[in-house]
Parts: C-alpha cells; structure tokens; sequence
C-alpha cells in the first residue's frame, strides 16, 4: 500500500550535520525536476528579498525563510520523518512507531513538497519554504510542473496495492493517479458529528482533519501488514474502531465526535 500525505508548514530543520545530497533522494527519477526547482528558488531567494517573499507569499515578518531558501544547498538535513511537524505529524509520530511500524512507514509513506515532488520519510532534506500553490517565475504554478514527472515516477511506487491519498487539494493538484491506479484509490474525508437541538450534524474541520488522518496511519502501521485492496483498506480502518462510510469513487468518510 502507498500513502500520499501532505507536507506541513511547520519544519524543525536540522542545526549541524550534512548537508542535502540531491543524487540519495528516493524515487531518483524525480531528479531533474527537483534540480530546476531547487535552482529556481536558491536563485530567487538569493536575490531580491522583497521579491521573493512575495512570489513566496511570506509576511515580511518571515524574511528568514527567504534567507534560509537561498541556503538550501548548504544546509544541514535531516530525515523527511523528522524534519515535518504540525497536528498530522504529531498524531502520527513517526519517531515512536515501533520497528516493525517504521519499517513499513519507509516503504509505503510518500510526501508530497512543492520543492522535491514526493519523498519518503527517509529522505535527508533540509528545512524550506515553498509550497504547491507557488509560483516560480521561471517554472510557473509548481502543482502544474509537477504532473509529468510525477506521472512518470508515481505508478511504479504505487505498485499493485491500494494508494491511500490523504493529500490536502494544493498537492492532489500535483498528480493524479489515472486508470487501474484512480481505481485502486482512496481518498479520505474526516467528518465531526456534532447533535444539534436533537439533530446530528456533520462538518468538515481541519484540525480534526489532520489530527484523525495522523492518528489512522499510526494505527494502521502498527496494527500490522497492510492492506492489499481497497475493500480490505476500508474494513482494517473500521478494525481500528472508527466510524467508517463508504461513498462514491473510492472514498472513505471517518465520523469522529472529538478529537
């Protein structure tokens, strides 16, 4: 099984260590493409900062973003498992899972970045700024340059099991799957039931979205080996003991009453 995730935001780079190795990245067929975005935005941040923040869409407050950008090739790096933090990377806590849990979490879990494409959790990258919804001047919308080599690289990561895509809409943008692999697909969408007046009421919430999407990853790495087919996907969630209904076009929707 392959599991999209989104990245976060949040970041605690690392302070001392070796630098990115570009050619040790996983999925090495996303090279090129990670090596024109990488040079863009060094190259942006590393000129006009004013220009750059706002190509970024940073306050000026975050000036040191952009100064950290134009570092990026000299920076310390750390593991893409710890390098992400924020409400679905502390659910799902990829420092705690037991061995047998990370082992899996090496194989199936895959990060989408509008500066990498997609890396695993093992991939040494350092801290960024740069998301999917970005435009380089040079490259244009990355969600939009992402899609061939994604294309490309993706099916064969995917292999023959079911892709579990908890992706936010900026970087399900970035690649689509397409044929046997959009049927193998689930997506998922975390609903909070509330009783309103004696009448229940369902909303979308992102804290609750992130918070439960982390949650259900740990448990189901934990829980033991995979599973094999998208039916076998949604009935493992609800072994997990969650409120579980099956919509259209592979989609699962979690209820949860509280966080």
């Amino acid at each position: 099984m392959l599991v999209l995730l989104p990245p976060s935001e949040g970041k605690t780079g690392a302070t001392r260590g070796a630098p990115l190795d570009p050619g040790a990245l996983s999925l090495p067929a996303l090279a090129p493409a990670r090596e024109r975005v990488l040079d863009e935005l060094t190259a942006l941040c590393g000129g006009d900062p004013a220009k750059a923040r706002q190509v970024l869409g940073l306050s000026e407050g975050l000036g040191g973003e952009v100064a950290r950008n134009a570092a990026l090739r000299t920076a310390p790096a750390r593991p893409a498992g710890q390098l992400y933090t924020g409400v679905l990377y502390d659910a799902l806590g990829p420092a705690s899972l037991s061995a047998a849990a990370r082992r899996r979490a090496r194989e199936s879990l895959l990060i989408f970045s509008g500066l990498w494409g997609a890396v695993r959790i093992t991939d040494r990258i350092p801290a960024y700024r740069c998301s999917a919804g970005v435009r380089l001047p040079g490259l244009g919308p990355l969600a939009g340059f992402w899609k061939e080599p994604l294309a490309e690289a993706l099916p064969a990561a995917a292999g023959a099991g079911p892709v579990l895509d908890l992706r936010s809409s900026a970087y399900a943008a970035m690649w689509r799957p397409a044929g046997d692999l959009a049927r193998r697909t689930v997506t998922v969408r975390v609903l909070q039931a509330r009783v309103v007046d004696g009448v229940e009421k369902r909303s979308v919430v992102s804290h609750f979205n992130k918070a439960t999407k982390g949650r259900v990853v740990r448990a189901l790495l934990e829980a033991g080996p995979l599973p094999r087919t998208p039916a076998k996907l949604a009935g493992a969630v609800r072994d997990l003991g969650y409120v579980v209904e099956e919509g259209a076009a592979g989609r699962l929707d979690i209820v949860v009453t509280e966080l």
